[in-house]
């Protein structure tokens, strides 16, 4: 069934994890992605471990899933006229190096566009393209500090810490798709390119605006580590049972009501000034721990159960190997396998889009390097067996 993205080439010069997360979407919603890697090395998440038997970054083997590998190298100038052979026949370029440095290889968006311009141009950067940090190389736990994020993610009593995922670098990969699909739609309407440029401070930035900005602005408070509870609703946090670790979230009037009742504490509801979540964050501490002691003498089963039945939010608090085996991720085809030509077969993250026309298709092994060299240089570019010979021997592809 073809995808979403059927028809719409991606040349993809990002490596690591930002730009490929992006790159690995689009390619699961449809588009060809034609992935570009250092002649020798490739993208450096190839070795990152854990590594297969076969010898493959099993994260690489995630994030490159369905594309295509071509080697080329971008310091010699017959390299980089074959990279702009590619661009003019792709409808994205996406890349995600240091700022200026796409430009210094005469790979820019203003000279790319002469020769396509339909293109759509994304660039996924540390700091984006532009203001006094743009130079600036960054990763993911860079982004995080500098945008907020590790500032309020922690308990109270430890240093600043960084979100366990790459949410930096995924959620600037998710964001660029965005803008990617929203330039597309554009195009088709007006048949302009553009230039896309996104910023992993930014991203983070605005994930975390979205609670730390309004009090801020209200109360010229900065925001501080709250560990696992929520800034403005009590209770909500991680609560210890006899078996394990559980979530409770208790939001609305009704819902306290209810659990208040469970607790045999109806006391905690008589006042109706006491509902709302003003004065349930005013006592936060007290709150808190009366549910902490409610739950502590129970298993994680019961309590399931318990909240379950009163229709209230509940989690345990779950591990790969849990969510590996769950039976609704495995009713949703959330942990797939996957045929990898030199690991054979692996479990990879199914797919989250569950369109009803066009799915998203997460089964296609990512390849080995330089495995598409002569499906993209003979048959998109139209090079002879002799030139590719030639590029080779050269040390170009």
């Amino acid at each position: 069934m073809p995808g979403a993205l059927s028809g719409v080439r991606v040349a993809d010069f990002s490596r690591m994890y930002a730009g490929p997360f992006c790159s690995m979407i689009l390619r699961e919603l449809g588009a060809e992605v034609i992935k570009v890697e250092f002649r020798e090395s490739g993208d450096a998440c190839r070795t990152i471990p854990p590594v297969t038997e076969g010898g493959e970054g099993y994260t690489f083997t995630i994030l490159n899933r369905g594309k295509k590998s071509i080697t080329l190298e971008l310091k010699s100038a017959e390299g980089i006229e074959i990279a702009r052979d590619l661009i003019a026949r792709s409808d994205v370029l996406l890349e995600n190096f240091s700022a200026g440095v796409m430009d210094r290889l005469g790979l820019g968006y203003d000279e790319m566009k002469k020769n396509n311009p339909k293109l759509i141009y994304a660039s996924l950067s540390g700091f984006g393209q532009t203001g006094p940090n743009s130079n600036r190389m960054a990763f993911d736990s860079i982004a995080q500090a500098m945008g907020g994020l590790m500032s309020v993610t922690g308990f109270p009593d430890n240093p600043p810490t960084k979100c366990g995922p790459a949410i930096a670098d995924l959620g600037g990969g998710a964001f660029t798709v965005i803008s990617i699909l929203a330039a597309l739609l554009h195009r088709n309407a007006s048949g302009e390119g553009q230039r896309v440029d996104i910023s992993l401070q930014d991203c983070i930035w605005l994930l975390t605006a979205v609670e730390t900005l309004g009090a801020f602005v209200i109360n010229g408070e900065s925001g501080t580590k709250m560990g696992n509870m929520h800034p403005g609703i009590v209770p909500w946090n991680t609560y210890h049972t006899r078996d394990g670790y559980v979530v409770l979230c208790i939001v609305t009037i009704g819902q306290w009501q209810k659990m208040a009742q469970l607790m045999g504490r109806g006391d905690l509801t008589l006042d109706p000034d006491s509902l709302s979540l003003v004065s349930r964050v005013q006592r936060r501490t007290e709150l808190d721990s009366i549910v902490a002691d409610w739950v502590k003498d129970k298993t994680m089963a019961e309590l399931q159960k318990i909240m379950d039945d009163a229709g209230l939010p509940f989690a345990r608090v779950m591990d790969t190997a849990q969510i590996v085996s769950d039976p609704h991720m495995n009713s949703r085809q959330m942990t797939v396998e996957v045929e990898q030509m030199l690991s054979g077969t692996l479990k990879m993250p199914g797919t989250v889009f569950k369109l009803s026309q066009t799915p998203g298709d997460p089964f296609p092994p990512a390849p080995f390097l330089g495995e598409h060299n002569s499906e993209v240089y003979a048959g998109l570019l139209g090079y002879s067996e002799e030139k590719i010979d030639k590029l080779m021997g050269q040390e170009i592809i």
